[in-house]
């Protein structure tokens, strides 16, 4: 049986078991190490290698690059890949790995098959790897990426309404890192926006373009939703958000969980268990529209919910309804 809990709908419309993709961000090793760590366990040859990046094909599963999150360093790598004088790569590739993240970037793997990736951070972490805690500058974290079950307006609404009600106690629930929290790149829905979905009963798809993309005209959201609309209608969303690295796919991007990779207690079952509590809520449409209201019922005169008072109200609901 594996460490990663099951999906309350564990199947896509088409009846292909859903799949998970994950992102790490961390330090302490640098990419040859961290390489050789994925590498270890995987079982798997590079495909493709530069002084920044290197992918590895893992039969059965797929590609995982293991990546020095620098844009420039990446691109100027490939650039000269070919060129045997790269002395000026290497000392910035040190000195990257003091200042940015490495990156492992795991593929889509279905639910059964995830235990790998835990494998993969205790190799990882018995290399040296360091995570959240270790920098007040980077803010490293742990990106989910989950297929959604269907494309229609009524499942796309319904984890947009979960998550909305979700936000405030999610936070408190990952303990997110101050660091990351003052960092623009997991910014909460604004107030505006969480109000006008929970007052909707259902969503067109149009609704939910339009909503999302005024009130969320980035990428630095908790829960980024840009490349699920734009696998829908992606010429939509680059006429709002011009921004090349949005990636169409059928699938959240869920950015709020720490990386804590450092701690011999943590692995990613722990985030993916808190990210499971927005798949469950998403799928009580009777209890969305009850919260729902009792959300914006709660409303002060020129003033918002109290988020504290909102936290605790869904803490309980929570623990009452056996969601945890």
């Amino acid at each position: 049986m594996s460490a990663f809990k099951e999906l309350p709908t564990s199947y896509t419309a088409s009846g292909k078991p859903r799949r998970a993709g994950f992102e790490l961000e961390f330090s302490g090793l640098s990419l040859d190490a961290a390489v050789k760590a994925v590498q270890d366990i995987l079982g798997a040859d590079p495909v493709e290698a530069t002084a920044a990046e290197c992918t590895l094909r893992a039969e059965g599963l797929g590609d995982f690059k293991v990546e020095i999150d620098w844009a420039f360093l990446k691109r100027v790598s490939r650039e000269y890949a070919a060129d045997e004088e790269q002395y000026w790569v290497e000392p910035l590739n040190d000195l990257a790995s003091t200042l940015v993240p490495i990156e492992l970037v795991a593929p889509p793997i279905a639910v059964q098959e995830l235990d790998v990736l835990k494998e993969i951070s205790d190799a990882l972490r018995a290399a040296g790897a360091q995570g959240t805690e270790e920098s007040l500058i980077a803010a490293y974290g742990v990106h989910i990426n989950t297929e959604i079950p269907a494309l229609d307006a009524d499942t796309l609404g319904r984890y947009i309404q979960a998550f909305c009600l979700l936000q405030w106690w999610l936070v408190d629930a990952h303990d997110v890192n101050p660091a990351r929290k003052i960092s623009p790149y997991i910014d909460l829905y604004p107030q505006s926006y969480v109000e006008t979905v929970l007052a909707r009963e259902s969503m067109t798809l149009d609704e939910i373009f339009e909503d999302y993309l005024e009130h969320n005209p980035t990428r630095n959201r908790a829960l980024d939703l840009l490349p699920i609309l734009a696998e829908i209608d992606s010429e939509r969303v680059q006429r709002t958000v011009d921004d090349d690295r949005v990636n169409a796919r059928p699938a959240f991007h869920y950015r709020m969980p720490n990386c804590h990779i450092e701690r011999d207690d943590w692995d990613l079952t722990a985030p993916w268990d808190l990210w499971l509590t927005v798949e469950r809520l998403a799928d009580r449409p009777g209890d969305l529209r009850t919260l729902a209201k009792e959300y914006l019922d709660a409303r002060r005169m020129l003033l918002s919910v109290d988020r504290s008072k909102w936290v605790t109200r869904m803490d309980e609901w929570l623990n009452d309804h056996a969601l945890l």
